[in-house]
């Protein structure tokens, strides 16, 4: 039994007329990496099937990029926005993001996949920096009398302990760390958004972000 649409007043024969096009919508919502005890977070691991699953719709014209995130894991990131880019190639399909309240830090890495990014007057976007957080309680264990025992096999091995005083050695090495994400980082920025980089790159690349 077949079903008729009406166009025009005319009956239109399902399998006579020519099937519409297929746009496929992947939607990136949330923090990037594993978050909480259910790891709600957006990862590869679970993207994965929804990515590929998309790219094999049939009749795929387009597939589009629906992102709400205000960053989060640098790794995740990249191995989500990569697997997207590289199904797009293979499928030659194009990608297109549209970014939603927020696309920044690794928000924005993700948009990076897709051949245009869209987005509201509104919308936060940028931040394209590194950020390792954390604090200081060397103060709060003197003044309760507390002793840190700490033994490791390896002199950097409790490196950045928050009860324990910072070391300039320790505290070099994690921003020689961050340097490195951030340059790979401003790399992926110069190679997709190549020839669409109108700001002033000191401050493009400061980690500040804008609508």
């Amino acid at each position: 039994m077949y079903a008729f649409q009406t166009i025009s007043g005319w009956p239109t024969i399902p399998f006579l007329h020519k099937p519409a096009p297929v746009v496929g919508v992947i939607r990136l919502d949330g923090v990037i990496g594993r978050v909480g005890p259910f790891n709600r977070g957006l990862t590869l691991a679970n993207l994965a099937d929804i990515i590929e699953r998309t790219f094999r719709l049939k009749r795929l014209k387009a597939v589009a990029l629906s992102i709400n995130s205000p960053g989060g894991a640098a790794v995740q990131s990249s191995l989500i926005a990569g697997r997207i880019r590289d199904l797009a190639e293979e499928n030659d399909v194009p990608v297109y993001a549209f970014a939603e309240d927020v696309a920044a830090s690794g928000g924005y890495w993700l948009a990076l996949a897709a051949d245009e990014i869209y987005a509201d007057e509104k919308s936060i976007i940028g931040s394209i920096g590194v950020v390792n957080r954390g604090f200081g309680f060397t103060e709060v264990i003197k003044r309760w009398g507390i002793e840190r025992r700490v033994y490791t096999a390896g002199d950097k091995k409790a490196m950045q302990d928050p009860f324990m005083p910072e070391n300039t050695a320790d505290v070099d090495h994690l921003k020689s760390l961050l340097e490195d994400i951030h340059k790979n980082f401003e790399a992926m920025v110069r190679e997709h958004r190549e020839g669409k980089l109108q700001a002033d790159e000191n401050e493009l690349f400061s980690g500040a972000f804008w609508t």
